[in-house]
């Protein structure tokens, strides 16, 4: 009876071990289709800059990732429908805290138009008037184009990821795109097909669109992953991993988040 006990006590002890174990993998909403922050390495396996990094701080907080892949503008209904367990960094903009709460800030983009060398084209409703300028579906550039540019006669043409975008500026069936400008610059301006393009005009910006940056994406409520996010990203920018990261992608860009104000925090 006693070595019965035993056996059952160890059986509940591995059962118990083996729940824990299940729940420290955390499922990570991820678009493959943005180099260089979201890619498939050349094995096939997910890779790029916020991969790193999310990898980094999921190491840090002692859990295991693993990337469901999907399209962008999947990510946010997989999250509501317990999909996935948070998202891949994204813009914080104040549409997006409706429906979702953010970790801290990660890092910042600027928003940028890329078009062809010498068209004079400039990120402007009087310049673009008529033209095929190109979105990614689900962005925060995709909502400023709706809200300011396709009302005034600028065809703002949707698209479900960034390679579809580059393939199109190169074959010249669009005249421009609006994108974040690293992610172009790395992902398209740096490639042989993207050497007669560049990014033109000054920083499109809109306080009420628009982050500061990006961060994880979590379910509303979900306080206690969001802060393991928050403790696992402090952890990494001390010990200079984030540093390490984004010098291996990016170099000596400027990308920290300028504002110490946190990205949940309400507006």
């Amino acid at each position: 009876m006693l070595k019965l006990s035993r056996l059952l006590f160890a059986s509940l002890l591995m059962a118990g071990s083996a729940q824990a174990l299940a729940e420290d993998t955390l499922r990570v909403a991820a678009d493959l289709s943005y180099p260089p922050f979201q890619l498939r390495d050349s094995s096939g396996q997910p890779g790029g800059f916020e991969i790193d990094i999310t990898k980094a701080v999921c190491k840090a907080i002692n859990a295991k990732c693993e990337f469901i892949v999907s399209s962008f503008d999947a990510e946010v209904p997989s999250l509501l429908a317990r999909k996935v367990d948070f998202i891949s960094p994204l813009g914080v903009t104040d549409k997006r805290r409706k429906s979702i709460d953010f970790s801290d800030f990660i890092y910042h983009i600027p928003t940028k138009l890329v078009a062809r060398k010498g068209s004079g084209l400039l990120p402007t409703v009087e310049s673009l008037r008529g033209k095929q300028i190109a979105v990614q579906q689900g962005s925060i550039q995709e909502m400023y184009a709706n809200q300011y540019w396709s009302p005034k006669g600028i065809n703002v043409m949707h698209y479900a990821d960034a390679d579809a975008i580059y393939q199109d500026l190169a074959a010249g069936r669009l005249d421009g795109a609006l994108s974040p400008g690293v992610a172009v610059t790395f992902g398209f301006l740096s490639k042989p097909e993207g050497k007669d393009f560049a990014l033109v005009g000054p920083e499109v910006h809109d306080d009420k669109l628009f982050s500061i940056g990006s961060a994880y994406g979590v379910r509303k409520g979900d306080t206690a992953l969001q802060k393991r996010l928050n403790d696992g990203l402090a952890k990494i920018i001390a010990d200079g991993t984030w540093q390490k990261i984004k010098e291996h992608y990016f170099g000596d860009l400027e990308m920290k988040v300028a504002t110490q104000e946190p990205a949940n925090a309400a507006h």
